[in-house]
């Protein structure tokens, strides 16, 4: 058992990865290979244990399994403070705010009355008006809410990553 933090975990499941990654590489290009004829196929034979690179890939899967199990029941389990949801829920919540942000950005940013500019409106007569159906004002305001929610999600989520600890089975 060791104990680290979420980002201590991520960090360590990338490294893992990437091993696990550059074993199957040195696995495909040493596991077959090719010789001339008149070569001694000895000596043109890389170094590769089948049975040794096997047990050595499925040690690291076996630690990125335990790994990332060790993750999900953390976030699975830890409340954020503040928001009485799991990380888990922050994961899903923090996108849900991005979104709500970004259309307020584009509703706060609409004039009450806008006229429309077309290329149909130079060969006539009629002048067209866009109008907002919703007061601008309110939607700049739910805008400001919404971004200093996010933020602090985001905030209270990162501080969790970095300084709450749990048991790791590695």
């Amino acid at each position: 058992m060791k104990k680290m933090t979420s980002a201590q975990a991520a960090k360590e499941l990338k490294r893992l990865n990437e091993l696990h990654t550059a074993l199957l590489d040195k696995e495909q290009k040493s596991s077959v290979f090719t010789a001339a004829i008149q070569e001694d196929i000895e000596m043109a034979r890389p170094e590769y244990s089948y049975s040794e690179m096997q047990a050595e890939l499925q040690s690291i899967e076996k630690q990125i399994i335990s790994l990332k199990h060790s993750i999900n029941q953390f976030n699975l389990s830890y409340v954020i403070p503040g928001f009485d949801m799991t990380i888990d829920q922050m994961l899903v919540y923090i996108p849900q705010l991005t979104a709500r942000k970004k259309k307020l950005e584009r509703m706060a940013a609409c004039l009450p009355k806008e006229r429309v500019n077309s290329s149909f409106a130079h060969s006539s007569n009629f002048i067209e008006y866009i109008h907002s159906n919703y007061d601008v004002a309110v939607a700049k305001k739910d805008l400001d809410e919404a971004a200093a929610l996010l933020a602090e999600a985001q905030m209270a989520l990162d501080l969790a990553n970095t300084t709450v600890e749990f048991d790791v089975e590695i």
